[in-house]
């Protein structure tokens, strides 16, 4: 029996519509019906894109009946993160300083989706500028997991993983500073992707540079590997206005189908310094077996990052808040008052982390770098023998809204980061995923799958055989 277009992968939706089986516009006003029925109970999007989805569907499908080249993503609904550009449309950055902001042009990658046949859908719900490990704002509020909606969909992408986990749409696009693409994939058991660095274009004005500090990486997010490899191949490729961009060469949908056999893969649940609860670690303890199965070799491991997860978190928060200070800056030059008048308008938490915070010395921040140099220098040693370091992604499961964990496996950590393993590949911009293991009291589990620089078709490749051995995808809400 045919599956209705909203329970397809994007990958079988591009195939229908190459041959002609399905309808760009049905594929699309299908998706639209069911966010308009369902969005209230996630708060996945904050802006539907109607109007221009319907045009773009119009235009797939007269493509496909004049016989014109199609592209790989030909009438696939896509969602964009609420951070990024779509001409035309709002980019609130889920901040009342700029809920009524439309963009002016597509951000690159978001250029290169129209390309390739994609349809925007709509843009997806973030935290105010992306800063917070769960998503919430003061202009549509917070997202809510598919799974339990009582339960925070993590951030900063929590709006992306969220549409893909109710299947509203098949294929998002998120961004990853410190773990923003993978602890949302991690709580709502969707694949997440941050690439490695520089694999994805960006388009960051006015400081074009912002971005090396620390990482930050834009990736494929969706409900299968195979869908988030032909995205990736859609999205990546050096870029004229980016200075960090890449070239490459590589066709990544081809990496799902190759074997894992010769694969050596470190397993540390906690990379050495992090706790994990026992629920998940015992979850991740049985999943490994798959890699196995499939042919890899996994030792368990203790990696050596040279300093404790607190070090390593307030290097992060050092580097961090260089970055968050600059997107003040920017506001200042576009005319708003984020530091004055403006400042009753953010967020109280945004306020305590970024304008009252004190701006990191020269000093600081070059010790927060040889904090990141430790850090890079742990991983490589492990990637000397290994191929693949697989962890956790977040050391908990999604837990209540408001509600965040000060304590994991009896020891105490920092609520607001302190329970994802995330921030270390942002350091080193390694590329990482979040793949779903499992689940504990109906609860999904993340497991954190990372590769050497520039080997993203091995972590695509051990995801997919990961995928094989233990499918995911009946597993989503009705």
């Amino acid at each position: 029996m045919t599956k209705h277009p909203t329970q397809m992968t994007a990958t079988a939706i591009a195939e229908g519509v190459q041959e002609g089986s399905l309808s760009p516009i049905e594929v699309i006003d299908a998706h639209l019906t069911r966010v308009r029925e369902r969005n209230k109970r996630t708060n996945a999007f904050v802006t539907i894109t109607d109007d221009l989805a319907h045009e773009m569907a119009v235009d797939a499908e007269r493509a496909v009946q004049d016989g014109e080249p199609l592209g790989p993503l030909h009438g696939v609904p896509v969602a964009i993160k609420d951070l990024n550009d779509v001409d035309g449309v709002r980019t609130t950055s889920g901040s009342l300083l700029l809920k009524d902001s439309v963009a002016e042009e597509d951000d690159p990658f978001v250029a290169r989706l129209k390309q390739a046949g994609a349809v925007i859908i709509g843009k997806t719900n973030t935290p105010e500028f992306g800063v917070g490990t769960t998503t919430d704002n003061r202009i549509t509020g917070a997202t809510k997991n598919p799974f339990d909606t009582d339960r925070v969909s993590g951030g900063s992408s929590g709006g992306a993983a969220a549409a893909l986990a109710d299947s509203l749409v098949p294929l998002a696009q998120g961004s990853d500073v410190g773990g923003s693409i993978r602890t949302p994939a991690s709580l709502c058991g969707v694949y997440g992707l941050k690439p490695s660095y520089g694999l994805i274009p960006r388009g960051d004005r006015p400081n074009a540079f912002i971005s090396h500090t620390p990482m930050f990486h834009t990736g494929p997010m969706a409900r299968t590997v195979a869908d988030a490899a032909l995205a990736l191949d859609v999205m990546t490729g050096i870029h004229s206005r980016d200075p960090f961009s890449v070239p490459t060469d590589t066709e990544y949908h081809t990496a799902i189908d190759q074997p894992i056999d010769d694969l050596m893969i470190g397993y540390t649940p906690g990379l050495g310094t992090y706790p994990v609860e026992p629920h998940v670690r015992k979850t991740l303890d049985d999943a490994i077996s798959a890699f196995e199965r499939a042919g890899a070799t996994v030792d368990r491991i203790h990696p050596d990052l040279g300093h404790d997860r607190t070090e390593i978190l307030d290097a992060y928060y050092t580097m961090a808040t260089v970055l968050w200070e600059s997107l003040l800056d920017d506001l200042e030059q576009q005319g708003f008052d984020p530091r004055g008048d403006g400042r009753s308008r953010l967020r109280p938490y945004l306020v305590d982390l970024v304008v009252e915070a004190e701006t990191p010395t020269t000093r600081e921040y070059t010790r927060a770098d040889i904090v990141r140099t430790d850090v890079f220098d742990g991983l490589q040693d492990c990637f000397e023998q290994y191929d693949l370091i697989v962890s956790a992604t977040t050391g908990t499961t999604a837990f209540r809204h408001g509600n965040k964990p000060a304590n994991i496996d009896n020891q105490e950590i920092e609520p607001l980061r302190g329970w994802v393993l995330t921030q270390p590949y942002n350091f080193t911009g390694h590329p990482a995923a979040s793949i779903p293991a499992g689940f504990v009291d109906g609860l999904p589990v993340g497991m954190q799958i990372a590769g050497r620089r520039h080997q993203d078709s091995t972590v695509l490749a051990a995801s997919a055989a990961f995928e094989r051995q233990r499918p995911w995808e009946s597993h989503y809400p009705e």
